[in-house]
């Protein structure tokens, strides 16, 4: 049975004291929670903060984004072997705000899921519809298209050695959450569509939900049998929003 995954993509917020309470209180209520994994990802000027403070832990951390270089004139850019000098062990890949604001394709994309792999990270590469899309039924089409641009750089292996993440853009940061049957469909449809190229990977790789999780809905979601956590924004500012939601994955056998 894959095994729960809850990170915090903790976006553009925090200072060094913020940061320095929700760590420690992850620290401390996270501990007993044995049959869960748990990972944050901060912005890059609190990567050491991360490591300094849960380095040793049974917590990961990681990065919300990333080059697909390893080097060169590209002011502003992070390169997979920096975020290795940090002990980063995740990286978010293809988040819909990245690929709205930032201009990110589903090529460039692929290509820094790419270079995530061949360095040891593990991209957690999300896939989602607009609202226009989800409401002319294009779900699987557009998650699809998104997956195979990924397949098409790395092949299916490759693909085993990240985290997939279904996050529609219509639920993020708007309150409202796919319903747990929708988000089991979409995924069910995902984990088909790579068990036709590798049925082991597909009942390996893990997939998770995003989009609006709370207290009040993670449990029903994690419940579903082809959710495998979750990848946490808004309910990631604080460990009073937080850990119930990573309770709720712990709970699930």
């Amino acid at each position: 049975m894959r095994r729960k995954l809850v990170i915090a993509n903790r976006k553009m917020y925090g200072s060094i004291p913020d940061n320095q309470a929700f760590l420690k209180g992850l620290l401390h209520e996270t501990c007993a929670l044995k049959n869960l994994d748990c990972a944050v990802c901060v912005p890059y000027p609190y990567l050491y903060q991360a490591q300094t403070m849960l380095a040793g832990s049974s917590i990961a951390w990681g990065a919300q984004n990333m080059s697909c270089h390893e080097y060169g004139p590209y002011t502003g850019s992070v390169s997979p072997s920096m975020l290795l000098e940090f002990g980063c062990e995740y990286v978010i890949i293809g988040h819909s705000e990245r690929r709205r604001r930032g201009y990110e394709s589903d090529n460039s994309a692929a290509e820094r899921f790419e270079a995530a792999i061949k360095v040891g990270l593990k991209p957690v590469f999300c896939v989602g519809e607009t609202l226009e899309e989800h409401k002319a039924g294009y779900a699987h089409q557009v998650t699809i298209r998104e997956l195979s641009a990924v397949i098409d750089h790395v092949g299916v292996m490759g693909l085993a050695q990240g985290v997939l993440a279904y996050e529609p853009i219509w639920a993020i940061g708007t309150g409202k959450s796919a319903s747990p049957e929708h988000a089991q469909t979409v995924l069910a449809f995902l984990r088909g569509h790579i068990a036709s190229l590798d049925e082991s990977v597909a009942e390996n790789i893990r997939i998770l939900y995003g989009g609006s999780v709370r207290t009040a809905n993670a449990k029903e979601l994690f419940a579903m049998p082809d959710i495998d956590g979750g990848l946490i924004g808004s309910a990631s500012l604080n460990t009073s929003d937080f850990i119930p939601i990573c309770r709720a994955a712990n709970a699930i056998d």
